[in-house]
């Protein structure tokens, strides 16, 4: 299934509602947009949604960072499938919650669809003061 939400910052809430609707309790989101789409804001809105308190930021050199029990994000930059795999953050996947992953490689996702995960695409592209996030599932 596939949808397109434009939204400003301040309308983030109907992206994050959305996906809530949308997206099973157990989740890979591969978030997809150039440097700066907003890749980051929009895991931002879905703890805040979450409740997590504290500042929620871009693991670029810790590669994850997890926010309460149901929600950790990845950023995979320059990480090659088979890196990824070598340090053991595949079995990360297995933890309950939503798993949002900035710069995942085609290769990755294959690769998680092949042993049986869905994996959802929220590709993100600025527009006019606003962002179109086009989401599959």
């Amino acid at each position: 299934m596939s949808k397109e939400i434009r939204a400003s910052l301040s309308e983030l809430d109907k992206v994050v509602s959305y996906l809530e609707e949308t997206l099973p309790a157990n989740a890979i989101v591969f978030l997809r947009g150039d440097l700066a789409a907003g890749k980051t804001t929009l895991t931002q809105a879905i703890a805040k949604a979450r409740g997590v308190e504290g500042e929620v930021t871009s693991p670029t050199f810790s590669l994850q960072h997890c926010y309460g029990e149901d929600l950790c994000h990845y950023d995979l930059y320059r990480l090659e499938h088979e890196e990824f795999m070598q340090m053991g953050l595949f079995e990360e996947f297995e933890k309950p919650g939503w798993h949002m992953v900035e710069w995942g490689s085609d290769a990755l996702k294959a690769f998680l669809e092949g042993v049986g995960y869905n994996v959802a695409i929220v590709e993100i592209t600025p527009h006019d003061q606003r962002r179109i996030y086009r989401i599959e599932t």
